[in-house]
Parts: structure tokens; sequence; C-alpha cells
């Protein structure tokens, strides 16, 4: 176990809050700008964001994003001619478990308000190995 903090629960706390927002992808009250704000988007008028894409970090990382495959086959990051991602959504908290879905940047470059695309790589990990999260721009990612 990475974390020594076995009491302190925030990242699952956070992802938990996050979660719920994208499953309902509606507007509340504004909060500061911080990872676990009430609303998606940029204000709560905003009402075309369902995603806030974030970083992981684990304990024994070094300062380097967790990254994975953005594809189901049975690659490892770092090999030749594997696409890998280290931006991810959220999508299940289960206890001290979150499974993430791997994001992937958006082909489309002239698209610029579409900054990722959803991949069918999920994958799911222990919380108690995330040391720290960074919560990107909300945005819309198609196919969720």
């Amino acid at each position: 176990m990475c974390n020594n903090d076995t009491d302190g629960k925030c990242i699952a706390e956070i992802l938990t809050v996050i979660c719920i927002l994208q499953q309902n992808a509606n507007c509340s009250d504004s909060c500061l700008d911080t990872c676990d704000r009430g609303f998606l988007g940029n204000s709560t008028t905003c009402l075309s964001c369902n995603t806030r894409p974030i970083m992981l970090y684990t304990c024994c990382g070094n300062g380097t994003p967790w990254s994975m495959p953005t594809t189901k086959e049975a690659v490892t990051c770092g090999e030749a001619g594997v696409t890998c991602s280290n931006v991810f959504r959220v999508e299940k908290i289960d206890g001290d478990c979150a499974t993430f879905r791997v994001l992937a940047p958006n082909p489309d470059t002239t698209e610029t308000a579409i900054p990722y695309v959803a991949t069918n790589s999920f994958f799911t990990m222990n919380l108690n190995c995330v040391c720290s999260l960074r919560c990107l721009n909300d945005t819309y990612v198609e196919c969720i």
C-alpha cells in the first residue's frame, strides 16, 4: 500500500464527485475552480461538457503520470508502435478501486473544441497507490 493515510480517502472522494457529475452532466451551484467543483464546464451555464479528464500520479511514479494503451490489445506502453495516453475519464468507483476509460487525443486537429476521443480501453486501479491527480479542463467527449 502506498498511501499511509488509510482514514483520508481524499482521492476516492474526489473521483466519486467527478463520476457523479459526469453521470448527471448537468450544472449546479458554482464553486471554486477545483477538482470537486459542483459542475462541469467553465460556468454553471455550460451544459455541453460531459467529462472532467484527469491524469493520475502513482506513489512510485517519480512524478510521471500513469499511462495506459489506447487499445485492448495485450501491449505495453513503451513498445514500438503502441499508442498510449495519460488522460483518463473515471467511469466507476467501488470502495478503494476505480475504473477508468483511456482517452486519446482527438485525431481531427481541426476540431480544437474536442481535445479527446473515447477509447474502448479500460483499467481498474487500487486508489491506495494513487498519490495525486490532476484535473484538466472539462470537455465534451463523444461516444460516452
